[in-house]
């Protein structure tokens, strides 16, 4: 499949074919529910999604390593290399670092906005001193870095029926919806981690705090404060994706399919945080598979009929019009005799 898209994509350098299968890998093994929502895109453009993805993924392996013997410091001194060749790699449209040269080469193709990777990149140094968040504006502002400019860079690849700039403010709501959806899900492992991302003020509505949602985490047993608090943080997520919704029909037709699939996979997500008791302060909640299929299934039936429509009308040929007639040549007449 990977050959199938590079070749379709036009990527034919031996060199950035391996930095964009390095993508597609780190896409693959990280983010399984989008990796599977790609694979619904026209196959010229999921080399493109992959490089923007994966570097998101490696950026974030980066700053989110449990890896005991990576310390803080070395963590920053990965990040400001990785900034470093970032800068160099979209500067020059090329670079020695695979991923970012697979981005940089994304990136000139879809005429993507340097800003958008810059911010993401200082959105990646945050989490190294940044802990905890005092409100949700606080938080939003956090996420514009690492979760809006995500879905702004993938509107051009995407392709959309109303100016950009109109359909921007849904991408970039859906990047939020998704990173909210990651971070309930996620409650458990980021405390690990030693950040909480929900908002100090939704917790202490509840009477909630750090102490006690350690404690949940190390007793393995739930309490109905926390319960509480991450209903109401998946309702504060749904309304962020009820603001990313309209979006999906201003994409290009062969492109919805990919999102909606995302939309809806990530949408059930906080359906089975709910089914499971929002216990993700314990566990990680899943989609089972069988979810997962059918909405791929859906999917799959969707780009078909895209595609369908988005194929040019026969050109109708006219049939030839039957020769006129040959008219009868009268005989000769024959002269009488004189005689």
């Amino acid at each position: 499949m990977t050959d199938r898209e590079l070749d379709a994509a036009g990527i034919t350098d031996p060199g950035l074919r391996q930095a964009y299968t390095r993508c597609r890998q780190l896409n693959a093994r990280h983010g399984k529910t989008y990796f599977l929502a790609t694979r619904l895109l026209p196959v010229q453009r999921r080399s493109a999604v992959h490089a923007l993805y994966g570097f998101a993924r490696w950026a974030d392996d980066i700053v989110d390593t449990l890896d005991p013997a990576a310390t803080d410091q070395d963590r920053r001194e990965q990040l400001a290399r990785l900034q470093r060749d970032l800068t160099a790699g979209l500067r020059d449209g090329d670079s020695t670092e695979p991923v970012v040269r697979a981005l940089a080469d994304t990136a000139r193709r879809y005429a993507i906005d340097h800003r958008h990777f810059t911010d993401f990149m200082t959105a990646m140094r945050a989490d190294l001193d940044v802990t905890d968040y005092a409100t949700y504006a606080d938080l939003r502002r956090y996420t514009y870095g690492s979760a809006e400019v995500i879905g702004l860079q993938m509107l051009p690849v995407l392709g959309t029926v109303v100016p950009r700039e109109e359909a921007a403010p849904h991408a970039a709501a859906l990047g939020v919806a998704f990173q909210l959806t990651n971070f309930l899900r996620d409650v458990g492992e980021d405390l690990d981690r030693g950040r909480v991302y929900l908002p100090a003020d939704l917790l202490a509505a509840h009477d909630v705090d750090r102490q006690l949602l350690r404690w949940s985490r190390d007793t393995g047993r739930p309490d109905r404060r926390i319960t509480a608090t991450l209903r109401d943080f998946a309702d504060l997520t749904r309304r962020v994706y009820d603001e990313a919704a309209p979006g999906l029909t201003m994409l290009e037709p062969v492109s919805r399919p990919c999102i909606r699939t995302a939309f809806v996979l990530y949408g059930g997500i906080l359906d089975a945080v709910a089914e499971d008791g929002y216990r993700s302060v314990q566990r990680r909640a899943v989609v089972s598979r069988r979810r997962r299929a059918t909405v791929a299934l859906d999917g799959l039936t969707r780009v078909a009929v895209a595609r369908l429509r988005s194929r040019p009308a026969p050109v109708a040929v006219p049939a030839p019009h039957p020769a006129p007639p040959t008219p009868a040549i009268p005989p000769t007449p024959t002269p009488e005799k004189v005689t």
